[in-house]
Protein backbone atom coordinates (compact mmCIF):
# COMPACT_ATOMS: atom_id res chain seq x y z
CA UNK A 1 0.00 0.00 0.00
CA UNK A 2 1.24 3.30 -0.89
CA UNK A 3 1.95 6.04 1.65
CA UNK A 4 1.42 9.35 1.12
CA UNK A 5 4.89 10.17 1.95
CA UNK A 6 5.63 7.70 -1.00
CA UNK A 7 3.19 9.48 -3.11
CA UNK A 8 5.37 12.71 -2.67
CA UNK A 9 8.55 11.05 -3.68
CA UNK A 10 10.01 11.87 -7.13
CA UNK A 11 12.83 9.85 -8.92
CA UNK A 12 14.90 11.85 -11.15
CA UNK A 13 16.12 9.34 -14.11
CA UNK A 14 19.56 9.66 -16.03
CA UNK A 15 18.60 11.77 -18.68
CA UNK A 16 20.03 11.66 -22.90
CA UNK A 17 22.56 14.41 -22.32
CA UNK A 18 24.64 12.78 -25.66
CA UNK A 19 22.85 12.97 -28.15
CA UNK A 20 22.18 9.10 -28.03
CA UNK A 21 24.86 7.92 -25.73
CA UNK A 22 23.71 4.91 -23.59
CA UNK A 23 25.36 5.53 -19.92
CA UNK A 24 27.13 8.13 -18.03
CA UNK A 25 29.18 8.02 -14.99
CA UNK A 26 28.35 10.56 -12.25
CA UNK A 27 31.45 12.52 -11.35
CA UNK A 28 30.12 14.59 -8.65
CA UNK A 29 27.66 14.89 -6.06
CA UNK A 30 26.43 18.80 -5.23
CA UNK A 31 23.64 18.21 -2.92
CA UNK A 32 23.04 14.98 -0.23
CA UNK A 33 20.08 14.04 1.59
CA UNK A 34 18.36 16.49 3.29
CA UNK A 35 19.12 19.63 1.27
CA UNK A 36 16.56 21.48 -0.34
CA UNK A 37 16.35 21.97 -4.18
CA UNK A 38 14.47 24.05 -6.57
CA UNK A 39 13.28 23.54 -10.19
CA UNK A 40 16.21 23.99 -12.42
CA UNK A 41 19.33 23.33 -9.52
CA UNK A 42 21.84 21.68 -10.76
CA UNK A 43 22.57 18.91 -8.72
CA UNK A 44 25.39 16.74 -10.04
CA UNK A 45 28.19 16.35 -12.43
CA UNK A 46 28.15 13.40 -15.14
CA UNK A 47 30.59 12.51 -17.83
CA UNK A 48 29.41 10.77 -20.95
CA UNK A 49 31.81 9.53 -23.78
CA UNK A 50 31.86 12.92 -24.92
CA UNK A 51 31.74 15.64 -22.68
CA UNK A 52 31.28 16.66 -18.76
CA UNK A 53 27.43 18.09 -18.30
CA UNK A 54 26.00 19.53 -14.71
CA UNK A 55 22.31 17.88 -14.25
CA UNK A 56 19.67 20.37 -13.03
CA UNK A 57 16.82 19.37 -11.13
CA UNK A 58 13.39 19.64 -12.83
CA UNK A 59 11.00 20.46 -9.85
CA UNK A 60 11.91 21.29 -5.80
CA UNK A 61 11.51 19.82 -2.70
CA UNK A 62 13.80 18.08 -0.15
CA UNK A 63 16.79 14.73 -1.29
CA UNK A 64 15.55 11.84 0.31
CA UNK A 65 18.35 9.46 -1.45
CA UNK A 66 21.41 9.37 -4.01
CA UNK A 67 20.92 5.98 -4.91
CA UNK A 68 24.13 5.60 -6.46
CA UNK A 69 28.14 6.85 -5.74
CA UNK A 70 30.39 8.87 -7.51
CA UNK A 71 32.56 7.31 -9.74
CA UNK A 72 29.50 5.00 -10.57
CA UNK A 73 28.19 4.46 -14.57
CA UNK A 74 24.53 4.11 -14.70
CA UNK A 75 22.46 3.70 -17.59
CA UNK A 76 20.25 6.30 -19.28
CA UNK A 77 16.62 6.13 -18.08
CA UNK A 78 17.76 5.12 -14.09
CA UNK A 79 16.61 6.84 -11.16
CA UNK A 80 19.74 8.33 -9.56
CA UNK A 81 18.31 10.42 -7.00
CA UNK A 82 14.74 10.74 -5.26
CA UNK A 83 13.14 13.98 -3.93
CA UNK A 84 10.49 14.65 -1.78
CA UNK A 85 8.19 17.17 -3.31
CA UNK A 86 5.81 17.78 -0.32
CA UNK A 87 2.76 15.70 -1.16
CA UNK A 88 2.65 16.15 -5.04
CA UNK A 89 -0.44 14.38 -6.68
CA UNK A 90 1.58 13.40 -9.30
CA UNK A 91 2.93 9.71 -8.61
CA UNK A 92 6.39 9.33 -8.55
CA UNK A 93 8.42 8.75 -11.89
CA UNK A 94 9.85 5.43 -11.19
CA UNK A 95 6.51 3.72 -11.04
CA UNK A 96 5.00 2.36 -13.94
CA UNK A 97 0.93 2.87 -14.52
CA UNK A 98 -1.00 -0.23 -13.60
CA UNK A 99 -2.66 -1.86 -16.53
CA UNK A 100 -5.80 0.32 -17.95
CA UNK A 101 -4.26 3.16 -16.03
CA UNK A 102 -4.29 6.43 -17.99
CA UNK A 103 -1.17 8.06 -19.26
CA UNK A 104 -2.09 11.33 -17.83
CA UNK A 105 -1.15 10.16 -14.44
CA UNK A 106 2.72 10.47 -15.69
CA UNK A 107 4.55 13.75 -14.01
CA UNK A 108 4.31 16.57 -16.80
CA UNK A 109 8.35 16.95 -16.49
CA UNK A 110 8.70 13.70 -18.10
CA UNK A 111 7.06 12.98 -21.17
CA UNK A 112 5.36 9.60 -21.76
CA UNK A 113 5.23 8.04 -25.29
CA UNK A 114 2.12 7.37 -26.44
CA UNK A 115 1.58 3.74 -28.14
CA UNK A 116 4.24 2.97 -30.55
CA UNK A 117 4.74 6.79 -31.14
CA UNK A 118 8.09 8.45 -29.47
CA UNK A 119 8.35 11.80 -27.89
CA UNK A 120 11.04 14.30 -28.78
CA UNK A 121 14.39 13.77 -25.99
CA UNK A 122 14.56 17.39 -24.11
CA UNK A 123 18.30 17.56 -23.11
CA UNK A 124 18.98 17.54 -19.85
CA UNK A 125 15.24 15.69 -18.98
CA UNK A 126 15.08 12.96 -21.54
CA UNK A 127 12.17 10.02 -21.42
CA UNK A 128 10.50 9.20 -18.94
CA UNK A 129 9.22 5.70 -20.31
CA UNK A 130 13.13 4.76 -21.28
CA UNK A 131 14.61 2.38 -18.73
CA UNK A 132 17.74 0.08 -19.16
CA UNK A 133 18.09 -1.39 -16.25
CA UNK A 134 20.37 -4.57 -17.13
CA UNK A 135 19.26 -8.42 -16.47
CA UNK A 136 21.83 -11.16 -16.29
CA UNK A 137 22.71 -12.58 -18.89
CA UNK A 138 21.19 -15.76 -19.90
CA UNK A 139 23.62 -16.90 -22.56
CA UNK A 140 27.76 -16.88 -22.43
CA UNK A 141 29.98 -13.90 -22.94
CA UNK A 142 31.60 -15.07 -26.26
CA UNK A 143 28.76 -13.56 -28.65
CA UNK A 144 29.49 -10.01 -26.83
CA UNK A 145 33.07 -10.66 -27.51
CA UNK A 146 32.67 -10.89 -30.88
CA UNK A 147 31.03 -7.77 -30.88
CA UNK A 148 32.67 -5.49 -29.38
CA UNK A 149 34.05 -3.24 -32.50
CA UNK A 150 30.62 -2.63 -32.88
CA UNK A 151 29.11 -2.09 -29.08
CA UNK A 152 32.67 0.10 -29.31
CA UNK A 153 31.31 2.25 -32.21
CA UNK A 154 27.57 2.47 -30.28
CA UNK A 155 29.60 4.24 -27.42
CA UNK A 156 31.52 6.66 -30.12
CA UNK A 157 27.98 8.17 -30.05
CA UNK A 158 25.63 8.35 -33.02
CA UNK A 159 23.23 11.16 -33.31
CA UNK A 160 19.55 9.70 -33.39
CA UNK A 161 19.64 10.61 -37.63
CA UNK A 162 22.55 8.64 -37.92
CA UNK A 163 19.89 5.55 -37.28
CA UNK A 164 17.89 3.45 -39.78
CA UNK A 165 15.28 5.27 -40.56
CA UNK A 166 11.57 3.26 -39.77
CA UNK A 167 11.31 2.74 -43.38
CA UNK A 168 14.40 0.98 -43.57
CA UNK A 169 13.07 -1.43 -40.13
CA UNK A 170 12.36 -5.22 -41.10
CA UNK A 171 8.29 -5.70 -41.62
CA UNK A 172 6.59 -6.60 -38.76
CA UNK A 173 4.47 -9.12 -38.93
CA UNK A 174 0.67 -9.32 -39.82
CA UNK A 175 -1.16 -8.12 -36.84
CA UNK A 176 1.38 -6.86 -34.96
CA UNK A 177 3.12 -3.51 -34.42
CA UNK A 178 6.59 -2.56 -35.37
CA UNK A 179 9.13 -3.27 -32.35
CA UNK A 180 9.64 -0.68 -30.34
CA UNK A 181 13.31 -0.01 -29.27
CA UNK A 182 15.87 3.01 -29.21
CA UNK A 183 18.00 4.26 -32.29
CA UNK A 184 21.22 3.05 -30.48
CA UNK A 185 19.46 -0.37 -29.99
CA UNK A 186 18.41 -0.11 -33.20
CA UNK A 187 22.12 0.25 -34.50
CA UNK A 188 23.10 -2.47 -32.63
CA UNK A 189 21.27 -5.07 -33.63
CA UNK A 190 21.97 -4.08 -37.30
CA UNK A 191 25.21 -3.87 -36.53
CA UNK A 192 24.86 -7.46 -34.96
CA UNK A 193 22.78 -8.79 -37.67
CA UNK A 194 19.73 -8.97 -35.39
CA UNK A 195 16.01 -8.87 -36.65
CA UNK A 196 14.19 -6.89 -33.95
CA UNK A 197 10.56 -8.31 -35.08
CA UNK A 198 12.48 -12.03 -33.52
CA UNK A 199 13.77 -10.18 -30.59
CA UNK A 200 11.38 -10.61 -27.20
CA UNK A 201 11.18 -7.27 -25.24
CA UNK A 202 11.94 -6.85 -21.81
CA UNK A 203 11.87 -3.25 -20.72
CA UNK A 204 8.91 -1.38 -19.95
CA UNK A 205 5.92 -1.42 -22.28
CA UNK A 206 7.09 -3.82 -25.18
CA UNK A 207 10.68 -1.69 -25.23
CA UNK A 208 13.73 -3.66 -26.83
CA UNK A 209 16.77 -3.02 -24.65
CA UNK A 210 20.50 -3.65 -25.79
CA UNK A 211 20.91 -6.37 -23.09
CA UNK A 212 17.46 -8.55 -25.22
CA UNK A 213 19.36 -7.93 -28.41
CA UNK A 214 22.62 -9.48 -27.10
CA UNK A 215 20.11 -12.48 -25.54
CA UNK A 216 18.71 -12.87 -29.07
CA UNK A 217 22.79 -13.43 -30.48
CA UNK A 218 23.63 -15.32 -27.53
CA UNK A 219 20.30 -18.12 -28.10
CA UNK A 220 21.35 -18.26 -31.79
CA UNK A 221 25.15 -19.62 -30.71
CA UNK A 222 25.23 -23.70 -31.17
CA UNK A 223 25.81 -25.59 -27.72
CA UNK A 224 29.12 -26.61 -28.75
CA UNK A 225 30.85 -23.07 -28.34
CA UNK A 226 29.70 -22.88 -24.70
CA UNK A 227 32.70 -24.64 -23.30
CA UNK A 228 34.49 -21.86 -24.84
CA UNK A 229 34.18 -19.40 -22.22
CA UNK A 230 34.51 -21.85 -19.87
CA UNK A 231 38.33 -19.83 -18.50
CA UNK A 232 36.30 -16.69 -18.36
CA UNK A 233 35.72 -16.29 -14.50
CA UNK A 234 40.03 -16.99 -14.11
CA UNK A 235 40.30 -13.90 -16.20
CA UNK A 236 38.06 -11.81 -14.07
CA UNK A 237 40.28 -12.79 -11.38
CA UNK A 238 43.68 -11.81 -12.69
CA UNK A 239 43.41 -8.04 -11.92
CA UNK A 240 44.03 -8.89 -8.19
CA UNK A 241 47.40 -10.30 -8.40
CA UNK A 242 49.26 -7.37 -9.76
CA UNK A 243 51.71 -5.66 -7.47
CA UNK A 244 49.37 -2.48 -6.43
CA UNK A 245 53.32 -0.76 -5.57
CA UNK A 246 54.86 -1.57 -8.95
CA UNK A 247 51.96 -0.75 -11.00
CA UNK A 248 48.60 1.24 -10.71
CA UNK A 249 45.38 0.49 -13.33
CA UNK A 250 43.39 3.32 -14.60
CA UNK A 251 39.59 2.41 -15.74
CA UNK A 252 39.05 3.56 -19.63
CA UNK A 253 35.63 5.23 -19.15
CA UNK A 254 33.85 8.36 -20.27
CA UNK A 255 35.95 10.73 -22.87
CA UNK A 256 39.01 8.47 -22.76
CA UNK A 257 37.36 5.45 -23.13
CA UNK A 258 35.05 7.42 -26.60
CA UNK A 259 38.25 8.32 -27.86
CA UNK A 260 40.35 5.24 -28.35
CA UNK A 261 37.79 3.44 -30.01
CA UNK A 262 36.60 6.11 -32.03
CA UNK A 263 41.00 6.40 -33.15
CA UNK A 264 40.72 2.95 -33.85
CA UNK A 265 37.59 2.87 -35.65
CA UNK A 266 39.38 5.95 -37.98
CA UNK A 267 42.57 4.30 -38.06
CA UNK A 268 41.79 1.25 -39.44
CA UNK A 269 38.79 2.61 -41.52
CA UNK A 270 40.05 5.96 -43.17
CA UNK A 271 43.18 4.93 -45.50
CA UNK A 272 45.61 7.53 -43.69
CA UNK A 273 48.34 9.75 -46.07
CA UNK A 274 50.38 11.95 -44.08
CA UNK A 275 52.56 14.45 -45.77
CA UNK A 276 55.80 17.43 -44.23
CA UNK A 277 56.54 20.26 -45.33
CA UNK A 278 59.27 22.53 -43.03
CA UNK A 279 58.77 26.32 -43.68
CA UNK A 280 60.06 29.52 -42.62
CA UNK A 281 57.48 31.55 -40.05
CA UNK A 282 59.71 34.29 -39.35
CA UNK A 283 57.33 37.03 -41.12
CA UNK A 284 54.15 35.26 -39.29
CA UNK A 285 55.78 35.95 -36.09
CA UNK A 286 56.53 39.21 -37.02
CA UNK A 287 52.77 39.54 -38.00
CA UNK A 288 51.95 38.04 -34.56
CA UNK A 289 53.56 40.56 -32.64
CA UNK A 290 52.24 43.45 -34.92
CA UNK A 291 48.45 42.05 -34.21
CA UNK A 292 48.93 42.06 -30.61
CA UNK A 293 49.19 45.48 -30.22
CA UNK A 294 46.46 46.27 -32.99
CA UNK A 295 43.35 47.72 -30.59
CA UNK A 296 41.24 45.92 -32.67
CA UNK A 297 43.01 43.10 -31.25
CA UNK A 298 42.35 44.58 -27.50
CA UNK A 299 41.20 41.65 -24.86
CA UNK A 300 41.37 38.98 -27.46
CA UNK A 301 44.35 36.40 -27.22
CA UNK A 302 46.90 36.57 -30.59
CA UNK A 303 49.14 33.60 -31.22
CA UNK A 304 50.73 31.79 -33.89
CA UNK A 305 48.33 29.55 -33.94
CA UNK A 306 45.40 31.59 -34.83
CA UNK A 307 47.24 32.79 -38.16
CA UNK A 308 48.16 29.21 -39.23
CA UNK A 309 44.35 28.44 -38.45
CA UNK A 310 43.62 31.31 -41.05
CA UNK A 311 46.17 30.26 -43.20
CA UNK A 312 43.94 26.85 -43.30
CA UNK A 313 40.61 28.41 -43.93
CA UNK A 314 42.28 30.05 -46.63
CA UNK A 315 44.12 27.23 -48.25
CA UNK A 316 40.48 25.23 -48.24
CA UNK A 317 39.20 28.01 -49.67
CA UNK A 318 41.63 27.55 -52.72
CA UNK A 319 40.73 23.49 -52.61
CA UNK A 320 37.24 23.21 -51.30
CA UNK A 321 37.42 19.48 -52.10
CA UNK A 322 39.50 18.67 -49.59
CA UNK A 323 36.80 19.35 -47.04
CA UNK A 324 34.70 16.23 -47.70
CA UNK A 325 33.38 13.45 -45.82
CA UNK A 326 32.81 10.01 -46.89
CA UNK A 327 29.36 8.48 -46.39
CA UNK A 328 29.96 4.65 -46.51
CA UNK A 329 25.92 3.69 -46.59
CA UNK A 330 25.42 5.85 -49.74
CA UNK A 331 29.42 5.18 -51.02
CA UNK A 332 29.43 9.04 -51.95
CA UNK A 333 31.69 12.03 -51.14
CA UNK A 334 29.80 14.57 -49.23
CA UNK A 335 31.90 17.84 -50.05
CA UNK A 336 30.76 20.76 -47.24
CA UNK A 337 30.43 23.92 -48.00
CA UNK A 338 31.43 25.15 -44.35
CA UNK A 339 34.33 24.64 -42.13
CA UNK A 340 33.30 23.53 -38.42
CA UNK A 341 37.20 23.86 -37.64
CA UNK A 342 38.35 21.64 -34.83
CA UNK A 343 41.01 22.50 -32.39
CA UNK A 344 42.53 19.59 -30.14
CA UNK A 345 42.62 20.29 -26.61
CA UNK A 346 44.31 18.37 -23.72
CA UNK A 347 42.16 17.92 -20.96
CA UNK A 348 42.15 16.39 -17.35
CA UNK A 349 39.54 13.72 -18.67
CA UNK A 350 41.05 12.96 -21.97
CA UNK A 351 41.90 14.26 -25.64
CA UNK A 352 38.60 16.15 -26.95
CA UNK A 353 38.07 18.21 -29.94
CA UNK A 354 35.85 20.85 -29.62
CA UNK A 355 35.12 22.63 -33.16
CA UNK A 356 34.56 26.52 -34.16
CA UNK A 357 31.27 26.57 -36.11
CA UNK A 358 31.47 28.55 -39.82
CA UNK A 359 34.73 29.29 -39.06
CA UNK A 360 35.60 30.30 -42.77
CA UNK A 361 33.24 33.29 -42.58
CA UNK A 362 34.97 34.50 -39.35
CA UNK A 363 37.03 37.77 -39.84
CA UNK A 364 40.43 37.19 -37.74
CA UNK A 365 39.16 39.43 -34.43
CA UNK A 366 36.12 36.85 -34.80
CA UNK A 367 38.27 33.83 -35.45
CA UNK A 368 40.70 34.78 -32.50
CA UNK A 369 37.81 35.35 -29.73
CA UNK A 370 36.05 32.17 -30.88
CA UNK A 371 39.61 30.41 -30.18
CA UNK A 372 40.27 32.01 -26.66
CA UNK A 373 36.67 31.12 -25.65
CA UNK A 374 37.24 27.47 -27.07
CA UNK A 375 40.31 26.92 -25.49
CA UNK A 376 39.43 28.69 -21.90
CA UNK A 377 35.67 26.02 -21.79
CA UNK A 378 38.30 23.13 -23.04
CA UNK A 379 40.48 24.02 -19.50
CA UNK A 380 37.21 24.55 -17.30
CA UNK A 381 36.27 20.92 -18.11
CA UNK A 382 32.30 23.00 -19.49
CA UNK A 383 32.76 21.63 -23.30
CA UNK A 384 29.25 20.67 -24.34
CA UNK A 385 28.61 17.42 -26.70
CA UNK A 386 27.03 19.66 -29.51
CA UNK A 387 30.12 21.78 -29.53
CA UNK A 388 32.64 18.57 -30.71
CA UNK A 389 29.79 17.17 -33.44
CA UNK A 390 29.91 18.40 -36.88
CA UNK A 391 34.00 19.21 -36.86
CA UNK A 392 35.40 18.91 -40.98
CA UNK A 393 39.15 19.33 -40.59
CA UNK A 394 40.94 20.08 -37.33
CA UNK A 395 44.01 21.32 -36.38
CA UNK A 396 46.32 20.01 -33.33
CA UNK A 397 48.97 21.74 -32.37
CA UNK A 398 52.42 19.77 -31.02
CA UNK A 399 54.44 22.03 -30.71
CA UNK A 400 53.62 23.36 -27.51
CA UNK A 401 55.31 20.43 -25.96
CA UNK A 402 58.27 20.96 -27.49
CA UNK A 403 57.89 18.30 -30.47
CA UNK A 404 58.36 18.65 -33.95
CA UNK A 405 56.04 16.76 -36.13
CA UNK A 406 53.68 14.01 -35.46
CA UNK A 407 51.46 11.65 -37.85
CA UNK A 408 48.31 12.74 -36.65
CA UNK A 409 45.24 10.46 -36.58
CA UNK A 410 41.88 12.20 -38.11
CA UNK A 411 39.43 13.06 -36.17
CA UNK A 412 36.35 10.65 -37.24
CA UNK A 413 34.04 11.48 -39.81
CA UNK A 414 36.71 14.50 -41.20
CA UNK A 415 39.21 14.88 -44.28
CA UNK A 416 42.13 16.38 -42.92
CA UNK A 417 44.18 17.33 -39.81
CA UNK A 418 46.48 19.44 -39.75
CA UNK A 419 49.69 19.05 -37.22
CA UNK A 420 51.82 21.73 -36.24
CA UNK A 421 54.99 21.57 -34.59
CA UNK A 422 57.43 23.31 -32.34
CA UNK A 423 58.36 27.21 -33.72
CA UNK A 424 62.03 27.49 -33.02
CA UNK A 425 65.33 29.11 -34.38
CA UNK A 426 66.66 27.38 -36.51
CA UNK A 427 70.07 27.47 -39.47
CA UNK A 428 68.27 28.95 -42.81
CA UNK A 429 68.92 30.21 -46.28
CA UNK A 430 67.66 32.96 -46.22
CA UNK A 431 68.33 35.55 -49.27
CA UNK A 432 71.37 33.57 -50.49
CA UNK A 433 73.11 33.70 -47.14
CA UNK A 434 72.70 31.24 -43.83
CA UNK A 435 70.62 33.22 -41.02
CA UNK A 436 68.67 31.65 -37.89
CA UNK A 437 65.26 32.04 -38.80
CA UNK A 438 62.23 30.47 -36.61
CA UNK A 439 61.15 27.46 -38.40
CA UNK A 440 58.33 24.90 -37.46
CA UNK A 441 57.63 21.46 -39.39
CA UNK A 442 53.91 20.88 -40.54
CA UNK A 443 52.51 17.26 -41.48
CA UNK A 444 48.91 16.76 -43.06
CA UNK A 445 46.91 13.88 -42.66
CA UNK A 446 44.37 13.26 -45.01
CA UNK A 447 41.71 10.47 -46.27
CA UNK A 448 43.22 8.61 -49.29
CA UNK A 449 39.59 7.90 -50.21
CA UNK A 450 38.75 11.40 -50.52
CA UNK A 451 41.50 13.44 -50.72
CA UNK A 452 44.63 12.35 -53.77
CA UNK A 453 48.53 13.07 -53.89
CA UNK A 454 47.94 16.24 -55.36
CA UNK A 455 45.15 17.57 -53.84
CA UNK A 456 46.42 17.18 -50.24
CA UNK A 457 49.53 18.31 -51.66
CA UNK A 458 47.73 22.14 -52.70
CA UNK A 459 46.72 22.06 -49.34
CA UNK A 460 49.86 21.28 -46.99
CA UNK A 461 52.03 23.71 -49.73
CA UNK A 462 49.02 26.34 -50.14
CA UNK A 463 49.70 26.84 -45.71
CA UNK A 464 53.10 26.51 -46.18
CA UNK A 465 53.14 29.73 -48.57
CA UNK A 466 50.91 32.17 -46.41
CA UNK A 467 52.57 31.39 -43.36
CA UNK A 468 55.85 32.38 -44.88
CA UNK A 469 54.41 35.44 -46.59
CA UNK A 470 51.51 36.27 -44.49
CA UNK A 471 50.95 38.73 -46.63
CA UNK A 472 48.82 36.09 -48.83
CA UNK A 473 46.13 36.13 -46.26
CA UNK A 474 44.81 39.27 -48.61
CA UNK A 475 45.85 38.70 -51.95
CA UNK A 476 44.65 35.59 -51.90
CA UNK A 477 41.55 36.40 -49.89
Amino acid sequence: MTTMTEASVREFKMPDVGEGLTEAEILKWYVQPGDTVTDGQVVCEVETAKAAVELPIPYDGVVRDLHFPEGTTVDVGTAIIAVDVGGGSAAPAAEQPAAGQPAAAAPAEEPKAAGSGRQPVLVGYGVATSSTRRRPRKGPEVPVQQASTAIQTELNGHAPAQAAPPAAAPAAPAGTERPLAKPPVRKLAKDLGVDLTTVVPTGPDGIITREDVHAAVAAAVPAATEPQVAPAPAAVQAPASYDTTRETRIPVKGVRKATAAAMVGSAFTAPHVTEFVTVDVTRTMKLVEELKADKEFTGLRVNPLLLIAKALLVAIRRNPDVNASWDEAAQEIVVKHYVNLGIAAATPRGLIVPNIKDAHAKTLPQLAESLGELVATARDGKTSPAAMQGGTVTITNVGVFGVDTGTPILNPGESAILAVGAIKPQPWVHKGKVKPRQVTTLALSFDHRLVDGELGSKVLADVAAILEQPKRLITWA
